[in-house]
C-alpha cells in the first residue's frame, strides 16, 4: 500500500485557495453587484417586509385555526411574491444564485469524478467500467 503524499490539511488548504478563486469568478461577481442592488432597491426591500409580515400573519392564523383569513393571507402572499419576481433585478439576482450553485455543483462534481478516475487508475482498475483493479486486501485475507 502506498504512503499518502498529502495531508488533510494541506488538501483543506488547497480547498481553501479554490474557495478564494471561486469568489472571484464573473458568476460571483455578478451576485454580489445584484444583491447589491437589491439591497439598495427600496421598492424590492418594502416587498420584502411585505412578505416577511404577510408569512408571520399566515402562521399565526394557521395556528389559531382561521381558515378564510389564512386563505386570504396566502392569496396576498401570493400576489406578493408574484411582484417581487417580476422586477427584473430580482429575477437577476435569481438568475445569478442559479449560475453561482451550477458552478459549485461542477466544481463539486469535477473533483468527485476526478478522484474516482485517480482510485481506478491507481489500481489499474477500468474506468469505462467504473471498476477498481485487484482488492489488495483479498491477498491478505487468503495468506
Amino acid at each position: 500500500m502506498s504512503e499518502a503524499v498529502y495531508s488533510r490539511k494541506e488538501v483543506l488548504d488547497k480547498a481553501r485557495e479554490l474557495g478564494r478563486f471561486i469568489s472571484e469568478t464573473e458568476e460571483v461577481d455578478f451576485f454580489k453587484r445584484a444583491e447589491a442592488q437589491i439591497n439598495r432597491n427600496v421598492r424590492v426591500q418594502e416587498l420584502i417586509q411585505q412578505i416577511k409580515n404577510k408569512q408571520k400573519e399566515a402562521v399565526n392564523l394557521q395556528h389559531y385555526e382561521k381558515q378564510e383569513a389564512l386563505k386570504q393571507a396566502e392569496q396576498e402572499l401570493e400576489e406578493l411574491n408574484k411582484e417581487i419576481e417580476s422586477i427584473p433585478i430580482v429575477q437577476e439576482f435569481q438568475q445569478s444564485q442559479k449560475d453561482v450553485n451550477q458552478l459549485l455543483q461542477l466544481v463539486s462534481t469535477t473533483i468527485s469524478n476526478t478522484v474516482t478516475d485517480e482510485i481506478i487508475e491507481s489500481t489499474g482498475g477500468d474506468k469505462m467500467k467504473g471498476t477498481t483493479g485487484p482488492n489488495p486486501f483479498m491477498d491478505i485475507k487468503n495468506q
